[in-house]
């Protein structure tokens, strides 16, 4: 890697031998965090770059005096006048606009100052800036809800857990929190997600064109960044709800050198049930944490870390907890003004616990992965950029431990098979400026993925886990003819995936351009689920001797247009997606304590296809965004070894994500300094489901017979939600700061329906229909303060 640093500093020395080089920091004046994402450029010219996740920014140019200005959503332009005749470096620190608290709000990258000539493609970004207006369930502030209400992301269903992207599935989005995995997004079954606001700065979602740097996932990289901590004052930020509250602490420390971040966030609404006497118990808290070192102007060390964990307990059934631990320790280094790294030690986790109190045992379950990676950016001048890197992380599956609760449960003790697994990647990755106009991001990243051994494997007769019953006309468990036994660090089976990217960007004039991308992606972990939403008990795999892994090829191409000198803005984007090896499930597949998951599982195909588009308002008193997909998304499985017909005779279905159309309307109205309105509209095609088709009597009983696969539908869902904002004192030298929000959530008490069931009505005889619905016409109200 060290040989590899140096040709490339040999070969762009010779390439821009007659220019110098300014690069630097980019702050926020008032807490001294660094800004991801401003713009920094030399006036007069289309020479300009991008601060990076650390505000690091570099701009290689002729010599020559210039006018170097920094733009920044939400925050004032800056600009210094400077002599290009060295290298040189140049800090800046950047004001707010406005003094309001902190705000979710959704800005596109085309709303930067060079935007419309980057490559990107896919790319939307969450800024947390000022109040948090979009109105949701029970008041409290959800950054996966707001990121539903961007074109091409949809959630399963009212109260489940994770998100949709263009078809794809939970677990094909790759979700990092300070670079470290999140296996589970969500607090309360999917009441809520596991992002405390006040703890983070921001959040960048990658629907395609996702770059060589990131992997592992087929469909999306939501990659969401902690604050770094006030390096200026000691500050507090938080919030009193109606059924949690949160507070962080942040503030300067090791005498100027570092700043950290304190948050927590815990619920109460156990109390209320309790008081309600009710036996059921329901709630959760998370903790985020985060400090910074600055050994010297090149050198600087993060640790970051977040522990979060759900508890509840259903009567005297079963109770259950799970959550998320992550830390990661990174090092950042300056090597010159255009060499830029970052070496990333990473620790996550996530397990879940269930007790079955009427039987008297308990089921732990976990994955542990251990990362390191180690990115490099080259600024070679202002028409190339070089990202490059490597990485490694161990996986740890614990699939499932039974174990007694008591002496006269009638549960014997179980263990699983731990599965182990090592991911490794290389890649490089170039933004190369073409001409003025036409911009091109390319790049490539070599996967390999290893299954390791410390157990042994079952085989089957004809090497097929799974096999089709002609006789009853469904699949079955294949026929064991014995096990093959593999020593510690052994591989079972090995796999390796090239996956190119590139994109392109071309300027048609001022205002508007043109952008297309492709992009294969791998993923070698598989979410088992034949539920329709996440649950704490979903079990993760790894691939290997009988499962494949995924495979994704995305194509995309957009139109995007600013009006009005950017007060609007027009994104219009066309994709298309396969994915083979896509896992599907056997009729009455069951997935929770089972040793040899083959057994369970065919491999399918999927595809995804969509037109996306987004119109906003920027500025003004009124600001909000228009959201609309029509698409489609559909698997077929074949019988193929197995034998047999397949899944829906081997046609093509829909799958569980599918929404033909999805459409979503924010919006936020100013009316002054003390109040402000917000308001959301969401429609959607109602999810597929099977139902039954008719019954038969079999030996005096009545036996349902079912539908095609996922041939039916959900009733449509819709919902309006409002919110008004009341700020009691706008004085901007007074130290508190508070807020009141007030909300009402499906403001028309619409049944939208988790689910339908159908049974026979005990005293009429007859079968029935029952909608099962969540949420009617939720109020909150919530205190924010910041002082």
């Amino acid at each position: 890697m060290k040989n590899l640093i140096i040709l490339f500093m040999l070969f762009t020395a010779v390439l821009s031998a007659q220019n110098y080089t300014v690069s630097g920091i980019v702050k926020e004046a008032k807490n001294g965090e660094t800004a991801f994402g401003a713009s920094v450029f030399l006036k007069g010219t289309s020479v300009g770059s991008i601060s990076n996740e650390y505000g690091f920014f570099s701009i290689t140019a002729p010599k020559g005096n210039y006018t170097l200005v920094v733009s920044y959503m939400g925050f004032e332009n800056m600009s210094k006048e400077i002599t290009l005749d060295q290298n040189q470096k140049v800090n800046f620190e950047i004001k707010e606009q406005s003094t309001q608290l902190q705000e979710v709000v959704v800005v596109a990258e085309e709303t930067e100052r060079v935007s419309l000539k980057k490559p990107e493609m896919s790319v939307s970004k969450l800024n947390i800036k000022t109040v948090k207006q979009m109105p949701v369930v029970l008041g409290e502030v959800d950054i996966i809800k707001s990121l539903q209400m961007l074109p091409g992301v949809t959630k399963n269903g009212e109260g489940t857990g994770g998100f949709h992207v263009r078809g794809g599935a939970v677990d094909q989005n790759l979700v990092l929190l300070d670079e470290a995995i999140i296996y589970n997004t969500s607090h309360m079954l999917g009441f809520f997600s596991v992002f405390n606001a006040d703890a983070i700065k921001d959040i960048k979602l990658y629907k395609g064109g996702i770059p060589a740097r990131f992997g592992g996932r087929t469909s999306s990289v939501l990659d969401v960044r902690q604050k770094d901590g006030n390096s200026k004052n000691l500050a507090f930020t938080g919030g009193i709800g109606l059924i949690s509250s949160r507070l962080a602490v942040e503030g300067p420390m090791y005498k100027d050198k570092g700043s950290f971040l304190v948050a927590g966030r815990s619920s109460y609404i156990n109390l209320f049930l309790a008081a309600a006497n009710e036996k059921d118990r329901l709630g959760f808290y998370d903790l985020n944490l985060k400090t910074n070192y600055k050994l010297s102007e090149s050198n600087k060390l993060y640790l970051s870390g977040y522990f979060g964990r759900d508890s509840f307990k259903f009567g005297k059934s079963f109770k259950s907890s799970y959550g998320n631990a992550s830390g990661n320790l990174r090092w950042n280094h300056i090597f010159n003004d255009r060499l830029f790294s970052n070496l990333s030690l990473i620790y996550s986790k996530y397990d879940y616990d269930l007790e079955i109190i009427d039987d008297e045992f308990d089921w732990i379950s976990s994955i542990n992965n251990y990362n390191v990676k180690y990115d490099l950016k080259y600024y070679a001048n202002d028409k190339f950029k070089l990202d490059f890197g490597i990485s490694g992380i161990y996986y740890d599956f614990d699939p499932g431990q039974v174990q007694p609760t008591s002496p006269t449960s009638p549960i014997n003790p179980l263990a699983l098979d731990r599965k182990k697994a090592f991911e490794s990647a290389i890649y490089a990755n170039a933004e190369h400026k073409v001409t003025d106009n036409l911009t091109l991001q390319y790049g490539l990243r070599y996967s390999g993925f290893s299954r390791l051994g410390g157990q042994s494997m079952v085989n089957y007769a004809n090497n097929q886990p799974v096999v089709y019953n002609s006789l009853l006309g469904i699949y079955e468990r294949g026929i064991e003819v014995g096990e093959t036994p593999y020593k510690k660090g052994e591989t079972i089976k090995a796999y390796g995936n090239l996956e190119p990217r590139a994109s392109l960007a071309y300027q048609l004039n001022e205002v508007s351009s043109i952008k297309a991308g492709y992009s294969r992606s791998a993923q070698y972990i598989h979410l088992l689920s034949n539920t329709t939403s996440v649950t704490p008990l979903d079990v993760w795999t790894a691939s290997g001797k009988y499962v494949k892994p995924q495979v994704s090829d995305q194509y995309a191409i957009g139109y995007f247009r600013n009006f009005n000198d950017k007060k609007y803005s027009l994104e219009i984007e066309g994709y298309y997606k396969t994915t083979d090896d896509r896992i599907d499930y056997i009729d009455g597949s069951y997935l929770i304590g089972q040793n040899t998951i083959e057994t369970e599982i065919l491999s399918g195909d999927a595809r995804a296809y969509g037109l996306e588009l987004l119109v906003r308002k920027n500025e003004g008193r009124f600001t909000g965004w228009i959201a609309y997909t029509l698409s489609k998304a559909e698997q077929r499985t074949l019988g193929g070894t197995a034998g047999g017909p397949g899944i829906n005779n081997g046609n093509w279905y829909n799958s569980s994500f599918d929404r033909t159309h999805d459409l979503s309307i924010t919006g936020a109205y100013e009316l002054n300094d003390k109040w402000t309105f917000g308001g959301n509209f969401v429609f959607q095609t109602g999810r597929p489901v099977t139902y039954p088709n008719g019954q038969y009597q079999y030996e005096g009983q009545s036996i349902a017979s079912f539908s095609d696969r996922n041939s039916d539908r959900l009733p449509a869902y819709h919902r309006l939600d409002l919110s008004a904002t009341y700020r009691p004192n706008r004085k901007p030298n007074k130290r508190w700061k508070g807020e009141w929000v007030f909300g009402i959530y499906n403001v028309y008490s619409r049944k939208n329906a988790a689910s339908i069931s159908f049974a026979q009505n005990e005293s009429l005889g007859i079968n029935e229909a029952t909608r099962t619905a969540i949420f009617p016409m939720v109020p909150s109200v919530t205190y924010n303060f910041k002082f």
